[in-house]
């Protein structure tokens, strides 16, 4: 038994800290807070992790390149607005995320919103985006600017 609550330990840490580590979050309130206190737009990416091929190769072709990480780790606070079907999460994350697919009228995957520190939205992008990182980064600088202009 002991075994096995040390390697479930294990397994945990290891995911929370891939999540971490590449910088995606799942709590909006706090990508709220973090993105006022550094002055950045919040990216959300609404996804089925464990069961959209299309989200599963946007991260693959985009969101998982050096190009996009460094990028995101200069300008953007990243949330995951996950729906699996078998990754486990908190009733109080299934309900924040329920709520952001409403407010934000999501209604297929992947879906891509920038938003600002108050959760106006910038921009949208809905399915995959050919062009790898790169092609995604500047619809995103396309939407910061555009953003910026009609404050």
């Amino acid at each position: 038994m002991k075994t096995v609550s040390s390697l479930v330990l294990v397994l945990l840490t290891g995911t929370l800290s891939a999540l971490a580590a590449s910088g995606w979050q799942t709590d909006f309130t706090a990508a709220q807070t973090a993105a006022k206190k550094d002055s950045r737009a919040i990216l959300l990416d609404f996804t089925g992790s464990d069961w959209c091929g299309w989200c599963i190769k946007m991260k693959k072709d985009s969101l998982d390149q050096k190009a996009f990480q460094e990028f995101a780790d200069k300008k953007l606070v990243l949330v995951e607005v996950d729906f699996p079907n078998n990754k486990k999460q908190t009733d109080e994350v299934k309900k924040q995320n329920e709520g952001l697919q409403k407010k934000y009228g999501v209604d297929g995957y992947p879906t891509f919103v920038l938003v600002d520190q108050s959760g106006k939205e910038l921009g949208r992008h809905v399915g995959y985006l050919k062009g790898g990182p790169s092609a995604f980064v500047q619809k995103i600088e396309e939407w910061t600017k555009t953003g910026a202009s009609k404050k």
